[in-house]
């Protein structure tokens, strides 16, 4: 889910010189007037923009989960400042990561950047990590560069309502692009596997785990008529569209 724009600016520099009256005597030295007052410079829309977008180039997220009970023992999500980057799964069984595009929809990543810039990460010194420790529930991970600039932050539970918010996103975003390569695979090698990947998918929506339930919609809608998975998952995908879909 990677841009570099020059900054512009304009500069106005003015001053005005001046020569005694003709009447004054040649051998006197004509005085100069003093140089009118320098106009500072001014960068333009254009370039006050320009610095925008190349600070927004410069931004990289990143958030990590890992629990080496848990299959996938480890989700790592990476994107830049307009949600394009990647997702990289690790499983018990695979001798890789499994790594996939991805594109966060701009609902989604207005929240996640919203949190990032509630927590004021790269200013920030505090720990999230709460007194309570919990680490057979996972490690989660947060790290911004941005320039020469990198922080990482790690912790197991935390109080920190921005900090739990930002989690909770990457959570629902994992979630959701693990159905997605999962069903994919289901499709092509192992179509019984729908059904309870199908069932999962229920869960999901039903308690408000998926991270954009409408950038799911012309998949699910694609999953509904695709003959390759049995006919009863199948129909439940056409049970959760009705719930999804907006009312005409």
């Amino acid at each position: 889910m990677q841009k570099v724009l020059a900054v512009a600016a304009l500069a106005c520099w003015g001053a005005a010189f001046g020569t005694a009256p003709a009447q004054q005597k040649a051998n006197k030295r004509a005085e100069a007037k003093p140089a009118a007052p320098a106009v500072a410079p001014a960068a333009s829309k254009k370039g006050a923009a320009a610095s925008s977008d190349q600070n927004e180039g410069q931004l990289r997220y990143a958030y990590e989960f890992t629990q080496p009970q848990f299959n996938p023992h480890l989700i790592r999500i990476e994107h830049d400042a307009a949600g394009r980057g990647k997702i990289s799964f690790e499983r018990r069984d695979d001798t890789e990561p499994l790594v996939e595009p991805l594109e966060i929809s701009p609902a989604a990543l207005e929240r996640i950047k919203g949190a990032w810039d509630a927590l004021d990460f790269l200013d920030s010194e505090i720990s999230y990590q709460a007194e309570q420790q919990f680490p057979h529930l996972g490690t989660m991970r947060l790290r911004m560069t941005a320039g020469g600039r990198d922080r990482i932050a790690e912790f197991n539970w935390t109080h920190d309502p921005h900090a739990s918010a930002l989690v909770k996103e990457y959570r629902r975003l994992g979630d959701q692009q693990l159905f997605v390569f999962e069903i994919g695979l289901a499709r092509q090698y192992q179509p019984s596997e729908s059904v309870k990947l199908i069932k999962r998918l229920e869960y999901l929506v039903e308690h408000g785990g998926l991270s954009d339930a409408a950038q799911m919609l012309p998949f699910l809608r694609e999953l509904s008529t695709d003959e390759r998975i049995p006919l009863i998952p199948r129909n439940h995908v056409g049970r959760l569209l009705k719930k999804l879909e907006p009312d005409e």
